[in-house]
């Protein structure tokens, strides 16, 4: 199934049924009086949020969603009857806005969670509601008011505790399949991930979090270079990010480090928040490089981008350090909450002294 995460729907609710005028004609009732009914309401559309759904194809193809009319009032006191409210199941992890003005309806963010899209509109009043003692025969009644009507914009944004981001082929696929039951598509090629995946990693038998994988990041692409930039929204959610960088490029005009600095740009140019996030280190495929020299390198690799925070080495296809990191990972996300405001570690200038945070 095609992994759809952009949306935009029109949204109608039901008009209220009309009230009406009637006087009552019974037999030995010579003056039976008003005995016109309510309209009744019309249907409202509501949104639920649906932990199984994850994609928001069905809203791509099917956008218009009208709810009925209510039924109009009739005489003997007869109200009409309230339309029938729609339903609409959106993946949890959806944003809503009015696609005019951009101004947010709702974000939902747990299961079974429910908000009013389009109100319907009331029923009109029966002349029943205008008697007096001296209005003894009212022929007013009013019309059902207008149901609400809007065009509104869907947006998916995944819901993850942690988020993979890095080049094309830095082996991001390849660290989630060993740390999850996720089994995103992996090759020896560029852009092999062409949609988020979602892996639940487990430490321990009560200790789990949540891992996104987004297709790799090119130069460029908060400008719309490569597939990226279409999916960085989905790291919005997360809690802490791990910048995978393969240390050990195959073609040698590669640039480790100036490709590590160039993701930390687009992220900055994309979303100034999504740049402030808490980020790792991960550097990959240390099973490619020889034994020997392995530290020497990674030491190299953090002192030319400057790095300042916590950065570890790994081989994914390999398992090694794997465990480690997830460990470490769950850790910082069990006590997180108390270090919210804390900055993030940035690639910048080499520094003076090597980090001693490895």
């Amino acid at each position: 199934m095609k992994y759809i995460d952009e949306a935009i729907i029109h949204v109608s609710a039901g008009k209220g049924g009309d009230g009406v005028a009637s006087f009552r004609r019974e037999k030995f009732i010579p003056k039976g009086g008003p005995s016109g009914g309510d309209g009744g309401r019309g249907g409202s559309i509501f949104a639920i949020a649906d932990r199984n759904i994850n994609t928001l194809v069905d809203y791509r193809f099917a956008r218009m969603h009208r709810a009925k009319k209510g039924e109009n009032g009739r005489g003997s006191d007869c109200y009409g009857k309230g339309a029938d409210d729609i339903v609409l199941r959106m993946p949890v992890g959806t944003v809503i806005a009015n696609a005019a003005t951009g101004e947010l309806i709702a974000d939902l963010e747990r299961h079974e969670q429910k908000v009013l899209l389009a109100k319907g509109g009331a029923g009109g009043l029966g002349n029943l509601h205008f008697k007096s003692s001296v209005n003894r025969t009212p022929r007013q009644f009013t019309l059902g008011e207008p149901g609400e009507e809007l065009e509104l914009k869907l947006e998916l944004k995944v819901l993850a505790d942690v988020g993979l981001l890095g080049m094309p082929n830095a082996g991001k696929s390849t660290l989630i399949r060993a740390v999850s039951a996720a089994r995103p598509k992996v090759a020896d090629y560029p852009f092999t991930t062409m949609h988020p995946n979602l892996g639940m990693v487990r430490v321990d038998q009560n200790r789990s979090f949540v891992m996104a994988d987004i297709p790799g990041l090119v130069e460029g692409a908060a400008e719309g270079a490569g597939l990226g930039h279409q999916f960085l929204k989905h790291l919005t959610r997360t809690r802490l990010l791990l910048h995978v960088v393969d240390i050990a490029p195959l073609d040698e005009n590669v640039d480790p480090v100036r490709e590590a600095k160039a993701i930390v740009e687009e992220l900055r140019k994309y979303d100034e928040s999504l740049y402030k996030k808490p980020r790792w280190l991960v550097l990959n495929k240390v099973d490619l490089l020889p034994e020997d020299k392995r530290e020497k390198i990674c030491k190299k690799f953090i002192r030319s981008a400057g790095w300042k925070g916590r950065s570890f080495t790994i081989s994914a296809l390999a398992g090694e350090g794997c465990k480690e990191l997830t460990y470490a990972v769950m850790a910082y996300l069990e006590q997180a909450p108390a270090d919210e405001n804390q900055e993030p570690a940035k690639l910048a200038s080499p520094p003076a002294e090597e980090p001693g945070d490895r």
